[in-house]
């Protein structure tokens, strides 16, 4: 299966992955709406944060786990694994917003939604033929779509 894989080596904790994110993931597809109106009035927040310790940058997502802890965590079927794509999928519907798949990630990669009692969590664009937009905006290559099994 295909996966978002970070760099460290090549992040230059730019954070255009995460605007791309936004982007992806608005309503508008604009990023200057996205940004500044979306973000701000309905809690559009990205599925990647980078983290940045000293010169140390590195972009993180769900690694959609091939058994993820978040959704043996999951209490209300909110999270799955996927049979046919093996991605990790996030019903929003059916969350609780109970945290414990934000607790049993080992890779912090799910966040509270800033606004709802729900999650944020990357689903790797899947409305986007050409793949995921983090991947598409990093100008340093340091994230990778590949299938590395």
């Amino acid at each position: 299966m295909k996966r978002v894989y970070p760099d460290k080596n090549y992040c230059i904790g730019c954070h255009l992955c995460e605007l791309a994110c936004i982007t992806a993931h608005s309503k508008s597809k604009d990023l200057v709406i996205a940004f500044t109106e979306e973000r701000t009035q309905e809690g559009l927040s990205p599925c990647k944060r980078v983290f940045e310790k000293g010169d140390t940058c590195v972009a993180i997502s769900c690694r959609h786990c091939d058994e993820p802890s978040c959704v043996a965590a999951c209490i209300s079927g909110g999270l799955y694994k996927d049979p046919e794509t093996g991605r990790t999928v996030y019903d929003r519907k059916k969350c609780v917003g109970c945290w414990s798949c934000l607790m049993a990630c080992p890779y912090g990669a799910i966040r509270r939604h800033p606004i709802e009692n729900k999650i944020v969590k990357c689903d790797l664009c899947l409305d986007r033929e050409e793949g995921p937009a983090c991947v598409a905006a990093c100008p340093n290559q340091a994230l990778k779509y590949e299938d590395r099994d």
